[in-house]
């Protein structure tokens, strides 16, 4: 009997993908795209970190909508699967935001920075 592993997905908004569409026209590499990864900290215990990154590595999942896109690695697939990357421009400020269904607490303290799970 074989079974079939799917493997976590990840979804961006459509003014994720528009932001970081233009952000990546700002790098001097063309085949940027956006990193995530889970790292400890924040006052829930994790955090997400955004960078650019033209590498992608061995453990590495593409996730891709209009053109623009993201690398995660596995471990931090482990802990976003499911989530919606969306990009947020209101009053507070412009930011990258993600909606986890795994996280059972958010950040309120604001000294994190970007959203933590």
């Amino acid at each position: 009997m074989s079974s079939v592993i799917e493997a976590p997905s990840l979804t961006l908004s459509e003014s994720a993908a528009k932001r970081i569409a233009f952000l990546v026209t700002q790098e001097e590499e063309p085949d940027t795209k956006l990193r995530i990864t889970v790292s400890g900290g924040g006052c829930s215990g994790f955090r997400y970190d955004f960078s650019f990154d033209a590498a992608v590595n061995e453990d590495d999942r593409v996730f891709e909508r209009d053109g623009a896109k993201v690398v995660i690695d596995e471990v931090s697939l482990d802990l976003l699967g499911g989530s919606v990357v969306d990009f947020v421009d209101d009053l507070m400020g412009a930011y990258f935001a993600i909606q986890n269904p795994n996280a059972s607490s958010s950040c309120g303290c604001g000294a994190c920075g970007l959203a933590c799970s």
